[in-house]
């Protein structure tokens, strides 16, 4: 028995998937940009290595830096040195699509583990060393020669995608309220490469919109969508090669860590509660505490010039502690740099109907408050940096949901207390993602992505992301 045949506009109907002209092109550019960013690790690798090299020899042995000299032994090392980066990299994204792959937030701890497990073989099969230091310094040299490099490769290569014209033609799909809203949060571009909307629809009409003309994404806010009606939609986009990226509801998210339960009469999932327990917990404490202590250490000539500053251009103390809602909702004093005159708190209540950032968070862009020291702290984040102190102290974490004053806690709907699970952070999804420019209903749910897709390369991605949204100053108040 043979079925009916497929319409001529299904794509099923045509050539093989991988046979056909679009994948086949997308396949060469991604062969080519992989070899492009193994090209740049491995001369990444040899340059940093070389360089560490260098300075051991003119440190601890001074003598004319000659090639053959510094790489007599270490030549052994290179081939399982390139194929363990490869690995590494591999398996922390970073050959992934161009949209996906992250930077040096992601290629400085790899690198570092590259390290890591090159020294514990070392140590395995018993090879001499004459400095452990090297393995340090090496990573060191070896994480910024890439990381420059990949920089350099996304720069330029950005350039010359928006200078030939390479667009991403997308439509977007939902009411009219939740297209705008789609359009703001996603800006002009992602990955580098443009968006070209091509237009916006209803979720009756997608169909129409996707005989238009050629599209490559459909962009669907499913608030309030029927199931129905956007499996319809997907179908109709699949059939002509069109990708279809959703913007989860609320609900979604919080099933995220949904696991099935075998053996019953009908499917169930459990739903487990986002905190950190285990190996998971321990190693984000270690975390917090090692590089919460460095900070601490090494900011500290900042600290006393900041305090003085603080102290000299007007009345009250340095720091100021304010009243935070914490994990499992129990207040704590967080303690931050003071940047208000004294007694500001007090005047708060005259203010509400100044407030810019909506129902909930309470924030004034030229709040008359604020001391012109302190507008500064404010700008760079600075004010924030005594939070460290809670870290070391267990009441926060270096990364995680930003925790929130009481007037604005006691604003909160109850699907917004999930956020309550873990300790809250110094920084977060919130301050790299747009900060004050998105709604709070917006930052909550970045607040559930983290939640759901914690790992410590995460953490440290937003540890080295948090200094560039902070110097924008975008959202800034």
């Amino acid at each position: 028995m043979t079925g009916s045949p497929l319409p001529v506009e299904d794509a099923r109907s045509a050539r093989p998937y991988l046979l056909s002209s679009s994948p086949l092109k997308n396949m060469v550019r991604r062969v080519a940009s992989m070899l492009t960013l193994l090209t740049i690790d491995v001369a990444g690798l040899v340059i940093g290595l070389y360089a560490a090299l260098a300075v051991r020899s003119l440190v601890f042995d001074p003598k004319p830096i000659l090639w053959g000299l510094l790489w007599n032994h270490e030549t052994d090392w290179l081939p399982f040195l390139i194929l363990l980066l490869v690995l590494v990299f591999w398996r922390a994204g970073l050959y992934a699509p161009r949209e996906l792959r992250e930077g040096a937030g992601r290629v400085v701890p790899s690198v570092f583990l590259v390290s890591a497990l090159a020294l514990a073989f070392a140590i395995g099969t018993g090879q001499h060393f004459t400095t452990f230091g090297l393995y340090v310094v090496g990573a060191l040299f070896v994480a910024v020669s890439i990381s420059v490099f990949r920089a350099s490769y996304e720069l330029i290569t950005g350039t010359v995608l928006r200078v030939v014209g390479v667009r991403r033609k997308a439509v977007l799909v939902g009411d009219p309220d939740a297209r705008s809203h789609l359009r703001e949060s996603l800006g002009a571009t992602r990955g580098g490469i443009y968006y070209e909307f091509a237009g916006e629809a209803d979720p009756g009409d997608v169909e129409e919109a996707l005989a238009n003309g050629p599209l490559d994404e459909l962009i669907v806010a499913d608030s309030g969508l029927d199931d129905g009606r956007l499996l319809e939609i997907v179908e109709a986009a699949h059939r002509r090669g069109v990708k279809v990226r959703v913007a989860p509801r609320t609900t979604e998210l919080l099933i995220e860590r949904g696991e099935y339960v075998p053996g019953q009469g009908v499917p169930l999932f459990e739903l487990r509660p986002p905190i950190f327990a285990g190996t998971d917990w321990a190693t984000k404490r270690a975390f917090d505490l090692g590089v919460g202590l460095l900070i601490a250490v090494v900011g500290l000539p900042l600290w006393l010039l900041i305090a003085a500053a603080i102290k000299l251009s007007s009345r009250g103390p340095v720091l100021y502690a304010d009243s935070r809602i914490g994990l499992g909702e129990r207040p704590f004093r967080m303690l931050k740099f003071r940047t208000m005159i004294e007694g500001a708190e007090r005047r708060q209540k005259e203010l509400e109907t100044a407030n810019e950032a909506g129902a909930v968070l309470f924030k004034i862009r030229d709040d008359p408050r604020v001391t012109a020291v302190g507008r500064l702290l404010r700008r760079l984040s600075l004010d924030e940096v005594p939070n460290v102190l809670n870290v070391l102290r267990g009441e926060m974490s270096l990364v995680g949901p930003r925790p929130l004053p009481l007037r604005d806690y006691e604003r909160l709907e109850a699907w917004h207390r999930r956020r309550y699970n873990v300790l809250p952070g110094m920084t977060g999804l919130w301050q790299v993602a747009g900060r004050s420019d998105l709604t709070f209903d917006d930052l909550v749910r970045l607040d559930f992505y983290y939640l759901e897709n914690w790992s410590i390369w995460l953490d440290v991605t937003i540890l080295f992301k948090t200094p560039a949204a902070v110097f924008s100053q975008r959202g800034a108040y």
